[in-house]
């Protein structure tokens, strides 16, 4: 290492810290982790509030943590019993009847901060009247959702929720940024 001269100094420490087991000076990886996310959602019981047609969900944080599932009727894991929330009900059923509360598992990136937006969006031609949702992180219940109340029927084919992401209390009432959503390449 005594003879060593420019760049050819340099591959060598490069060369020896990996050889050594250290990364020091090597090109970092961006390692994007993936949590587990359960979300809840409620159908009210009214009359012809059920759906069968495809839901999507979107959701996330404050730092741009945008998370979309297309059709979440194919995550369904099962109904939930809210009187008896610890008898697990394995019988599968279709999701988003009248009067049932539904469980969904959903895998996507970490949100860094607590849930603060949630859409729902309904395809098709039915009509489907939600009564809340909430997102549950497994990983971390400290960035968990509060619950987003709907109690009315969804328009069709666009984002229906809630965003208090950004908001600021002035003396004229809150203040909300305007968030536009889209689709991502």
């Amino acid at each position: 290492m005594k003879n060593c001269r420019g760049s050819t100094c340099i591959f060598c420490v490069l060369l020896l810290a990996m050889l050594a087991g250290g990364d020091e000076g090597a090109p970092k990886s961006k390692n994007k982790e993936n949590c587990t996310y359960a979300v809840t959602i409620e159908t009210t019981c009214t009359k012809g509030a059920e759906t069968s047609n495809p839901v999507s969900l979107r959701f996330g944080d404050t730092k741009s943590t945008d998370i979309l599932v297309k059709h979440l009727n194919s995550k369904h894991v099962r109904q939930v019993d809210p009187l008896w929330p610890t008898v697990l009900d394995d019988v599968p059923r279709k999701p988003f009847q009248a009067c049932n509360v539904d469980e969904f598992q959903v895998t996507g990136p970490c949100v860094v901060s607590p849930i603060c937006y949630l859409y729902l969006k309904l395809g098709g031609e039915d009509d489907w009247r939600p009564g809340f949702a909430q997102v549950r992180v497994l990983e971390g219940s400290h960035h968990s959702s509060e619950y987003f109340y709907f109690r009315r029927y969804l328009p069709r084919h666009v984002w229906h929720g809630s965003d208090i992401c950004d908001r600021e209390v002035t003396p004229f009432g809150i203040k909300h940024k305007r968030k536009v959503l889209t689709l991502k390449p």
